[in-house]
């Protein structure tokens, strides 16, 4: 086999779910030029989690919409980096920085002590700690090689903080109205407490451009602390567990490629070379990406599902979206941000 029918062989079973979300974010992306109050990314996301949860998505279209939900939402991150510069990444400063630290660091440990609390297990507790303290359920699944948890309870901790990361995209805007925030304070409050990137661009994009960028930022922020986060977690699982347990464990990378590439979309767009049509464009095709990425998202929330789940895990799950919630909301008033 020569290495244009691998391609094709490996392609060809994207497809029909890769179509679907194209389809779905488009229906987002009239929307929304029709109705501009109405975020495109809402109305992907709540289609997909409708989806999962009044319709049955046929096997055939899974691969495609978890592709999206993995690499074409990250790739819609990338082009949202050409939206912001270099200047505008410098200017969060050491206050911004040192909030994000404190958010992270109180929901990480904090919901560690919940699980203890509701006699749930250490494994399960790591996971939902990290989780809800960086990225969701791509920090989960960068922790679970140190963990030592089950698949039921990798399973539940990224459906559980899925869930509640998504109702933070519906919920949010409200409380934000109710607490009076600003379009400052409600980016930088979204960025601290929602857990996936991709969840952030949509809860952040219904109070508009300030919110949706100083959203971004602070993400991005705290997703890049997974880093030293996981080292220590390693570090505490070996001296646990012995070295020879943990020698196979594959180790993450500092940042995430797609950060990477953020921050190189932020350079190229500092210099200014790049026209307003050109942006115009991009910011277009970004508005597509994200919102197929949002739709392979929402495909794998099933609500009808959360009763298989059991109280105390769905109970450490509330309060830890509540402890991240209060901390953050408390470090952005602190803050100033």
């Amino acid at each position: 086999m020569n290495v244009t029918s691998s391609t094709r062989a490996s392609v060809r079973p994207l497809l029909p779910g890769v179509v679907v979300a194209l389809l779905v974010a488009m229906v987002g992306y009239v929307v929304h030029r029709q109705v501009s109050v109405v975020s495109p990314h809402v109305v992907a996301v709540a289609i997909g989690i409708m989806g999962a949860t009044f319709g049955r998505i046929e096997e055939v279209f899974k691969p495609g919409l978890r592709f999206c939900a993995r690499r074409v939402l990250r790739a819609g991150i990338v082009l949202l980096g050409f939206r912001l510069s270099l200047g505008e990444l410098g200017a969060l400063g050491p206050k911004a920085l040192g909030a994000v630290v404190v958010v992270v660091v109180a929901t990480f440990f904090g919901t560690q002590w919940l699980a203890r609390r509701l006699g749930l297990t250490r494994s399960l507790g790591l996971l939902m700690a990290t989780g809800y303290s960086i990225c969701g359920a791509s920090a989960i699944a960068a922790v679970e090689p140190f963990a030592g948890a089950s698949e039921e309870e990798v399973a539940y901790s990224i459906a559980l903080v899925t869930l509640c990361g998504t109702l933070a995209i519906f919920l949010l805007p409200g409380f934000g109205s109710v607490l009076g925030l600003s379009a400052t304070e409600y980016g930088a409050w979204v960025g601290a407490s929602v857990h996936d990137v991709g969840q952030v661009v949509a809860a952040a994009s219904s109070r508009g451009e300030t919110a949706l960028k100083l959203a971004t930022l602070v993400k991005l922020t705290r997703v890049a602390l997974l880093a030293p986060l996981l080292a220590g977690v390693a570090i505490a699982a070996r001296r646990r567990q012995g070295e020879d347990a943990l020698a196979g464990a594959k180790r993450p990378p500092l940042l995430p490629l797609f950060i990477v590439l953020f921050l190189v979309a932020s350079a190229i767009s500092s210099t200014g070379v790049l026209s307003v049509a050109f942006l115009r464009h991009v910011k277009d095709a970004e508005t597509i990406l994200l919102g197929m990425g949002l739709v392979g998202l929402g495909s794998n929330v099933d609500l009808r599902k959360l009763r298989a789940v059991g109280g105390r895990p769905l109970a450490l799950a509330l309060c830890s979206w509540a402890l991240v919630a209060l901390v953050s909301l408390g470090a952005v008033k602190l803050s100033g941000l």
